[in-house]
């Protein structure tokens, strides 16, 4: 059997990772469980997969699962906060962790499971969009896998395989973005876009911050970051095109001028899947793609000016140091008030933007460091709001 623990269990990644689970029952054994603010369907998770390390947000919620424990004769250990994270994460008993959180708290579990060699399934774009410096280079001194979950890094990853990951042999990597719901909305309509409209992907189920990360497009300037840091590939040799039925996940260009691409429905099951079993492949029961029933697969270049913060990753990752932290954690606290319907959704861009602005940036940020950018421009914007 497989050992893994999931940090963020009952969200949408780690919801899905153990539907895998559940569809090989007899090949994985759930040590360790995280969650923030869903303890109820943690309890329910809890009971079904047997997990006997947990950790949850607060003492208050440590209290009411061991009195859950006792009521149903579980043998739990329970750790609670940021350092009960790192604890669950640096666990002896399993040799895959799941990092399925979103915001810096993952840094630094993710560090310390890295030092221990512990393999790492990655689905939080904090942790290389912020730390990806710090993160990358311990894992390859470390000897440790870090096998990203996200659909279009996964792809790049298997469609690298035939070169053995080499950098040198890579002339593009090629990420594909849905669109959003607005690929085709105006820009003169952005300002009278509302939360509902902004919460509905077109093709992908996700959490909320996700979701309006992809209406933006800044989830994959994010994940532009990401593909730097997992594949070392220059930023000038990654590039974003629009494909609206997100079925081809990404692609790579050769040195050669040929193209591999990897296709399939938009589940996130498949890269989850991917990410469990590597570097084998088990059959399985979701639905398959059907070649003569897809439509025909179009692809655009994306449009800077309806969607600023697509370019504006660009250049932050390409600056590196604290821009791309300074990004990232305005992204997510303005998110967070576009989601408590504070501001407008047009609001957001420019708003990140000047918070990258005004900040006084810096090389070479240690991970304490990024943990406290990342907080004080949060507290910053949230305090203004």
């Amino acid at each position: 059997m497989k050992k893994l623990s999931i940090l963020g269990s009952t969200g949408s990644v780690g919801r899905q990772s153990l539907e895998v689970v559940r569809a090989f029952p007899e090949k994985f054994q759930i040590v360790g469980l995280s969650a923030g603010k869903k303890t109820e369907l943690l309890k329910e998770q809890i009971l079904e997969f047997r997990p006997q390390y947990i950790c949850v947000l607060t003492e208050k919620d440590r209290q009411d699962l061991d009195a859950y424990s006792h009521e149903h004769s579980l043998n739990l250990h329970i750790f609670v906060g940021t350092d009960g994270l790192v604890e669950l994460a640096t666990l002896n008993e399993h040799s895959l962790l799941i990092v399925a959180i979103v915001g810096t708290a993952s840094l630094m579990p993710t560090y310390r499971a890295i030092q221990k060699g512990i393999t790492i399934g990655l689905a939080c774009k904090e942790v290389l969009v912020s730390g990806g410096s710090l993160i990358m280079a311990l894992a390859r001194k470390m000897g440790v896998s870090v096998l990203p979950i996200d659909s279009e890094h996964a792809a790049l990853k298997q469609c690298l395989a035939g070169v053995g990951e080499d950098p040198s042999q890579v002339e593009k990597l090629i990420l594909t973005a849905s669109g959003g719901p607005f690929l085709h909305t105006p820009l003169e309509a952005f300002p009278e876009i509302t939360l509902e409209q902004a919460l509905k992907h077109p093709s992908w189920t996700m959490g909320s911050k996700i979701t309006i990360d992809s209406a933006t497009l800044m989830n994959k300037g994010l994940e532009v970051i990401e593909a730097f840091h997992l594949f070392q590939v220059p930023f000038e040799k990654i590039v974003v095109v629009v494909h609206p039925h997100s079925i081809v996940h990404s692609m790579v260009e050769f040195i050669d001028g040929t193209i591999l691409s990897h296709m399939g429905l938009p589940d996130m099951r498949f890269p989850l899947q991917y990410v469990m079993t590597y570097p084998e492949k088990w059959a399985n029961p979701w639905p398959k793609t059907k070649m003569s029933e897809l439509p025909a697969l179009q692809f655009f270049e994306p449009d800077f000016q309806k969607f600023p913060l697509l370019k504006l990753a660009f250049e932050c990752g390409a600056l590196g140091g604290t821009f791309p932290v300074v990004m990232n954690a305005a992204n997510e606290a303005i998110v967070s008030l576009f989601l408590d319907k504070k501001l407008s959704f047009s609001d957001i861009p420019a708003l990140v933007k000047k918070s990258v602005d005004s900040f006084d940036h810096f090389s070479n940020p240690s991970l304490e460091e990024i943990v406290a950018i990342d907080t004080s421009v949060k507290e910053r914007l949230i305090y203004d709001a």
